[in-house]
């Protein structure tokens, strides 16, 4: 797979779509549907795992972009300044994560949370099931203004990092695609990933 580099088009408004870095609170546990809430919870508060050494091509994407921007939950934020050092940021709301409300399963079920994490987002997306939080219709409408956003930060030329989440990240790469946008370049959805979309020619 090609390696993602700042060089690569240095006159484009390209738009990199970053997650976060590996989060403080362990997923190696057992946990019941109720229990799982509350993981998530945590999970939504808390920010990065020390330690953690962010990619260089990520590092230097970063210091050679226009605009560098995160969601407004920690460990986005806390990824946003472990890659840029002292440079400011704007933060948004509108970046973070769609939510995970697990099926109810009898309390007796235990499951990690990266197969409950499937289960929510699996009922979530095909057969709508929110409980009473943001719907998959509510926060598609969100990516599209998100995509919206940056195309507009992008609108200059300079390149755009957002610094987010892995799963509202794929849903503005989708956004972003319905108008017109193309993935040249991915390293899948893993922490730290990126993926580059390089906005349509303009003929």
């Amino acid at each position: 797979m090609s390696v993602l580099t700042a060089e690569s088009h240095p006159h484009a408004g390209t738009i990199v779509l970053a997650r976060h870095g590996e989060p403080a609170l362990s997923r190696k546990v057992l946990l019941s549907a109720t229990q799982y809430v509350d993981f998530w919870a945590r999970y939504e508060v808390m920010g990065l795992l020390p330690g953690q050494t962010p990619p260089g091509a990520l590092k230097t994407f970063v210091a050679e972009c226009g605009t560098l921007v995160s969601s407004t939950r920690l460990r986005a934020i806390e990824s946003a300044q472990t890659v840029a050092g002292a440079r400011a940021f704007e933060r948004y709301e509108i970046l973070i994560e769609a939510p995970l409300p697990p099926p109810m399963l009898p309390g007796w079920i235990k499951l990690s949370p990266k197969i409950w994490g499937f289960l929510a987002r699996f009922c979530w997306w095909f057969f709508n099931h929110h409980d009473g939080q943001e719907s998959r219709a509510q926060a598609e409408a969100r990516a599209d203004r998100a995509a919206a956003m940056l195309i507009e930060l992008a609108a200059d030329g300079e390149n755009v990092v957002v610094l987010a989440h892995g799963f509202f990240n794929h849903l503005i790469g989708r956004s972003l695609k319905k108008l017109g946008w193309k993935l040249t370049k991915s390293e899948g959805y893993k922490y730290w990933s990126m993926r580059r979309f390089e906005r349509p020619s303009v003929s």
